[in-house]
């Protein structure tokens, strides 16, 4: 086999993988989806291509370049971390998934198939399986936010609180919007799967309120 179908091969195999570990991530609407994961995964495989051919043809330390391939990921990781408050940090997983990523593309430049395929596999059984584990479990707590309306924002937070209460629950990142009929409270709350569950079944049964909607989880990882 010719060095440049070979290289091709690896490139080819370098976005296949990380395109699935993006796919992953895109269908769970993380911060850096398939387009993300899959360039990096390629462009760490090119410049591990790179750093070879280059220290070959200009005589050097053919580790170079690839060695800074880690320092580059991690201004992108740092980049799909958001600090939205003081109490809420999203997206650590998507960036310890792009270094992995990185490091996948690295095998697949240097040659280590079996190494990058392997992970892979674990990274995708991880992605998927701990997640299913930690919900079944009910381990795994969230944010959660909801809407509830009434006839004055100081009766729909005294009741809010009612129900919160012997949940050991609070009223968080609050936030008013009167109308001509009556007065929108969106607030936020943590607690696990079956916890907001709850929640959101106190507040229907109640019959303080207009109504009510659960908006779903805040994002979070």
């Amino acid at each position: 086999m010719s060095p440049i179908v070979a290289d091709i091969g690896k490139l080819l195999l370098a976005g296949l993988l990380g395109g699935l570990i993006g796919l992953d991530r895109e269908i769970k609407h993380r911060p850096a989806g398939l387009r993300t994961n899959l360039f990096i995964c390629l462009g760490a495989a090119i410049f591990t291509l790179l750093s070879d051919r280059l220290a070959v043809e200009h005589v050097g330390d053919h580790t170079r370049v690839a060695a800074q391939i880690i320092p580059g990921i991690g201004f992108i990781g740092a980049g799909s971390i958001i600090h939205a408050r003081a109490d809420l940090v999203t997206g650590i997983t998507s960036a310890a998934t792009l270094f992995v990523v990185a490091a996948i593309g690295m095998a697949i430049g240097g040659g280590s198939y079996v190494i990058a395929i392997a992970t892979t596999l674990l990274i995708l059984g991880v992605l998927s399986f701990l997640g299913f584990v930690e919900q079944f479990l009910d381990l795994k707590v969230s944010i959660h936010s909801y809407e509830v309306s009434g006839g004055s924002a100081e009766a729909v937070t005294v009741h809010v609180n009612e129900i919160l209460e012997p949940l050991h629950l609070i009223m968080q990142n609050v936030q008013v919007a009167p109308t001509p009929r009556h007065v929108r409270v969106h607030f936020e709350c943590e607690g696990t799967r079956t916890r907001h569950a709850e929640v959101l079944r106190m507040l229907e049964q109640s019959g303080a309120f207009d109504s009510v909607i659960a908006l779903g989880p805040v994002e979070a990882e």
